[in-house]
């Protein structure tokens, strides 16, 4: 079986999601579904039937969070000591063509956010960063073409 490599951050998350949906979210639906049934007949009831929608969703999401909580290998930026980009680092990077500078965090597929600036390992720009050091060009296909990015910092927090 494929382990999911995680920061201990995006391991706590996902834990305490799992944590919330157990715990909270499907006493909640279980609820809400016993509710919907004493009204009545439930081929025409709405109420159980997003119930029993909502209900499947959990227990879905439940199962793929259990899969990958049981599968993870929590990995701690802090504790790597390195120039070369791997997983956990976050790069700072130069757009060649305009200028702009942003920062990246690669970690997890569970776990990337791009509104956190945190890309997935699998991802084409982490793809294209993973090995390289300070001062190395990379070039890769984004959604709007090509794009050319010059490493300025490396650095695991």
């Amino acid at each position: 079986m494929d382990k999911f490599p995680l920061t201990k951050k995006g391991f706590l998350r996902l834990e305490q999601e799992l944590k919330d949906l157990k715990g909270i979210e499907r006493p909640n639906i279980i609820a809400a579904i016993a509710e919907a049934r004493s009204h009545g007949d439930l081929s025409e009831n709405a109420e159980y039937s997003a119930a029993k929608e909502k209900q499947s969703f959990i227990e879905g999401r439940i199962q793929e969070l259990e899969a990958v909580v049981s599968r993870a290998q929590i990995i701690d930026p802090t504790e790597v000591k390195s120039n070369v980009i791997r997983f956990g680092a976050t790069v700072s990077v130069v757009d060649v063509d305009s200028d702009v500078e942003n920062s990246y965090q690669i970690v997890g597929d569970y776990e990337a956010d791009i509104n956190e600036n945190k890309i997935s390992l699998s991802s084409p720009l982490a793809k294209a960063l993973i090995g390289k050091e300070v001062g190395d060009e990379i070039e890769y296909v984004a959604p709007g073409g090509k794009k050319t990015f010059e490493v300025l910092e490396v650095a695991y927090i």
